[in-house]
């Protein structure tokens, strides 16, 4: 251990003493836990040391992190459901690290005989290695710990160079493979529906993410909790069947040399319309008619993407496609708005689909005002995967989104904007989904909570998930939003990673207040798009923004799985004096913001701060002058805060 990070270390604990102190002396007396502050990681410490995150939450001067250039050539057979391909990797070091190995995802290979799973999965054999080049000489599996070659387990793949890879330098890879592609595959996150529409993602070696705070991050992937990989650029060509349409992650570099003229003409004027253009409906369905034809019977489709953290594709041959352009914002600062294309595929057969596109449209307009970071990419594509999927799942540029043809319509818009809220968390910024689902799952249903409000005004569309994770509080199945997202218990992860982490959010402006929360909630962003956050980062970005030690907030709603119940105990007066007893019946310290209407119709606003139970107290009474008697006391008039019994959180004169 360092020096300075002794020091850190050191000031945290003097500061925890401080803190808490006196406070376990109260203890003694009320058996009230205390909310210590929030001590992250010595990894994350040690980062702060060096120079790479700040104890304000922004990146450090020191910041870095990895990058990877793809070339990727594949080939989709319907028929067979078989994806073959080869990926070439320029891996480059940008850490001060010397790697010994380079360490990639596997993800098929949950599909393997005998992996480790979380749940049941179709068993296809996995991703299947045909050859593995390192600076174009072929490598073969280790035999022993001091050669070089590559090692599969599970899910991951390491390679061991011959020579390690220096700080600053780059390295080859090449890779051919095959596999199967399963029915419902990934976790239900890939897979085919019939005969007219495959869905592919977690597909090709992807190398994993490499950080400054934890190193390699090469969790198996057991289905449950999700990704976690560095940022890089992608040139993938998917060579399929004459008739089937291709939408992938990218820009389509090629649209005149595998869409029929009829198709190229329409799909070229979605991009300066606001209405949408009917770019393919059933008349075009076919070879010939939506798609070119070609002497060998495929066309090659050919994308590329930049800054994005994985690519996935769609193909298709009896969807209808739609397509508008949506405002972003002003990406590049010229004074002028800037466009993304929505395009959206789906069947005839799932009708609520036809207004997926102008969803698609409000939610990136949408979301690139309201965090901040105007959406980045050339498009977004919705696709209709009804039979792989009941909801959606996310992937940079894409989403693949169930048929919800038995839902209401306004339940499209809400997975809509959901899936489409992962373009900002975790695509561009980059969190680990694996270790800590909440932060990328519970900001999106926040996210998505707030577009609803826009699209289907006078609804406060926070309730309904913070209903959900009180619900579930009150039977016990509630967690810490920090364990690691696949460590909790059956039927507790989903709780902790959506509901439960929009509904703090909201607590935290209702905390902060709008304008400050908005501000900090935007520096987040800012600070961090096409980076690799931690949950302390986001944690001492609102410290910091609000110049408040908000430890305690973070500690109670975070690490452990306390929860808030407020109650007016009594209100007694005494000529023109009325004292209001609060009691605190929850774990969860908060601040009590009492609204206190008199007989003359005068209504008083009050509030008991927050460090009232950092002390120790289970009991508040506060003293109010007044001249007129009190009829009705009210804990949270506004709904700020998920109380868990907001039954006891009234007081009437006379009940």
């Amino acid at each position: 251990m360092t020096r300075r990070l002794a020091r850190l270390l050191a000031a945290l604990y003097l500061t925890m003493a401080a803190f808490i102190g006196p406070a376990f002396a109260q203890q003694a007396q009320t058996s009230r836990p205390i909310p210590y502050p929030v001590v992250p990681s010595a990894e994350f410490l040690r980062a702060i040391e060096v120079g790479t995150r700040t104890e304000s939450g922004s990146p450090g001067a020191a910041y870095w992190q990895q990058w990877a250039d793809y070339t990727i050539r594949s080939l989709l057979d319907p028929g067979s459901k078989r994806v073959e391909g080869l990926v070439e990797i320029t891996y480059h070091n940008n850490s001060p690290d010397t790697l010994s190995f380079l360490a990639l995802h596997l993800l098929q290979n949950l599909h393997a005989e005998g992996a480790a799973r979380g749940g049941e999965a179709e068993v296809t054999g996995g991703l299947a290695l045909e050859r593995v080049e390192v600076s174009g000489q072929e490598f073969g599996r280790r035999a022993g710990s001091d050669e070089a070659g590559y090692e599969v387990d599970g899910t991951i793949l390491r390679v061991f160079p011959s020579a390690p890879v220096l700080p600053g330098t780059s390295l080859e890879l090449g890779i051919e493979w095959h596999f199967k592609v399963p029915r419902v595959g990934a976790g239900g996150r890939m897979g085919w529906n019939s005969d007219d529409m495959i869905h592919i993602a977690y597909w090709y070696p992807q190398v994993a993410a490499y950080d400054d705070v934890v190193g390699w991050q090469i969790d198996q992937f057991l289905d449950k909790a999700e990704f976690y990989s560095t940022f890089g650029s992608y040139r993938m060509e998917i060579e399929a069947p004459v008739g089937w349409l291709v939408m992938g992650t990218g820009n389509l570099e090629n649209p005149e040399e595998v869409l029929s003229d009829a198709v190229l003409e329409r799909y070229r004027s979605a991009f300066g319309s606001d209405e949408v253009v009917h770019v393919v409906t059933p008349d075009d369905y076919g070879a010939g008619s939506a798609t070119r034809l070609s002497r060998s019977g495929n066309l090659v489709w050919r994308f590329f993407a930049d800054s994005v953290r994985d690519v996935a594709f769609s193909a298709l041959r009896a969807s209808n496609w739609d397509a508008a352009r949506t405002p972003v914002g002003d990406r590049d600062g010229d004074g002028t708005t800037d466009y993304a294309l929505i395009n959206s595929f789906w069947r005839p057969d799932a009708p609520k689909w036809q207004h997926a596109c102008r969803y698609a449209q409000h939610s990136i307009d949408f979301l690139s005002r309201w965090t901040g970071v105007s959406y980045p990419w050339p498009h977004v594509t919705a696709v209709e995967g009804g039979g792989i999927i009941g909801g959606g799942m996310e992937f940079p540029m894409m989403t693949l989104i169930g048929d919800y043809n038995t839902r209401s319509d306004s339940a499209l818009y809400f997975v809509t904007a959901h899936e489409l809220g992962h373009m900002w968390i975790p695509m561009i910024v980059n969190t680990d989904e694996v270790r800590h689902g909440w932060l990328d799952e519970g900001t999106t249903t926040f996210n998505e909570n707030q577009a609803r409000k826009e699209y289907f005004p006078g609804v406060n569309h926070d309730i309904p998930d913070r209903d959900s994770y009180l619900a579930s509080a009150r039977e016990g199945d509630d967690g810490p939003m920090m364990r690691w997202t696949g460590l909790h218990r059956p039927g507790v992860s989903g709780i902790v990673s959506y509901p439960k982490p929009a509904t703090v959010l909201v607590a935290l402006r209702g905390l902060l207040g709008e304008e400050t929360f908005v501000r900090g909630f935007k520096k987040f962003f800012g600070d961090w798009a096409f980076k690799h956050p931690k949950p302390w980062d986001l944690f001492n970005t609102f410290n910091t923004v609000s110049g408040r030690d908000l430890s305690w907030f973070w500690r109670a709603w975070y690490y452990e799985d306390w929860t808030l119940d407020q109650a007016v105990a009594d209100v007694i007066q005494e000529h023109t004096l009325a004292t209001i007893v609060v009691e605190d019946l929850g774990l969860v310290p908060m601040p009590v913001r009492l609204t206190v209407t008199l007989e003359s119709g005068r209504v008083l606003e009050r509030e008991i701060p927050a460090e009232s139970w950092l002390l120790g107290e289970t009991k508040v009474e506060l003293s109010i002058p007044v001249r007129s008697p009190v009829l009705r006391v009210e804990i949270d008039a506004a709904g700020a805060f998920p109380d868990i019994d907001r039954s006891n959180n009234v007081w009437e004169r006379g009940h």
